[in-house]
């Protein structure tokens, strides 16, 4: 069924008045309702470990699809009013803890287990068991939030709907990212990495590790189990020295310590907040 649905979408996604195609307007709602259960995502983790994400461009085009065709409606919780495109989420009444005002736009999954604080998941996300998304923290659309994630009070989790085939901003397993911190342009954030406060990764921030005799530059992802911290290098203009933002990986967590260890030692030994 899921070959069918991506015949559709691939095949008609693009030509003038598409959305209105025979078919294709159900295969949109279908793909944005299984996406809503869980029974899709925009992008799927490796097999093994160190892997390659697939992402699934024809969801995104499916997502794109379903802003056409939705309609503008009055939606109400209880004293709030909205006027959108896009309903919110059902969340299950088991499994989800979601705090008011939680906000939650259909189209994404959450699953059982995870901890939802006054914030917002856009359409196409998905968030793992055992996370929380923090105070005023925003999971943007088609982000893959793992289990066993730490979204911090004001996070910035960057939404990539175009172009279809461009990697969502990805999460991973066991990962905390300090206050205020932003992840945006597709980044990558692999397994239990620990990203301190006020770190803004764009696809174009050098990540620097600068615990060896040379520094190892990186860009687009936090190696697994990194401790990254805000940090500033100098850059020449033609009307002077500049200091440009960059990230600094200063260590790694230790095997033997669990996320809230490691985050005392990180304070402790490198004096950042994270």
């Amino acid at each position: 069924m899921s070959e069918q649905l991506q015949h559709t979408i691939e095949s008609n996604y693009g030509q003038p008045g598409w959305t209105d195609r025979p078919g294709v307007r159900e295969a949109i709602e279908e793909v944005v309702a299984r996406l809503d259960r869980g029974a899709l995502r925009v992008a799927s983790p490796p097999d093994e470990e160190g892997g390659e994400w697939a992402v699934h461009a024809w969801v995104k085009q499916a997502i794109l699809g379903y802003f056409g065709i939705a309609p503008m409606a009055v939606m109400e919780a209880g004293i709030y009013r909205w006027h959108d495109k896009i309903p919110l989420k059902d969340i299950p009444a088991s499994g989800v803890r979601a705090v008011p005002p939680a906000t939650v736009r259909y189209g994404s999954f959450i699953e059982p287990g995870a901890i939802l604080m006054p914030g917002y998941v856009n359409i196409g996300a998905w968030v793992g068991a055992g996370s929380m998304v923090d105070t005023w923290a925003t999971v943007g659309s088609c982000a893959q939030i793992g289990r066993g994630v730490h979204l911090s009070g004001g996070v910035g989790i960057g939404g990539v709907l175009e172009p279809p085939g461009a990697t969502p901003v990805i999460i991973e397993d066991g990962a905390f990212i300090g206050s205020r911190a932003i992840v945006v342009e597709g980044v990558r954030v692999e397994r239990e990495a620990v990203v301190a406060a006020n770190v803004v990764l764009t696809a174009s921030t050098p990540i620097i590790d600068v615990t060896g005799p040379q520094e190892v530059i990186y860009k687009g992802r936090v190696p697994a189990r990194s401790v990254v911290i805000p940090g500033t290098r100098p850059k020449t203009f033609p009307a002077g020295t500049y200091q440009l933002a960059c990230a600094l990986i200063i260590g790694t967590r230790k095997e033997s310590t669990d996320r809230k260890t490691t985050l005392n030692a990180v304070l402790r030994d490198f004096e950042v907040s994270v």
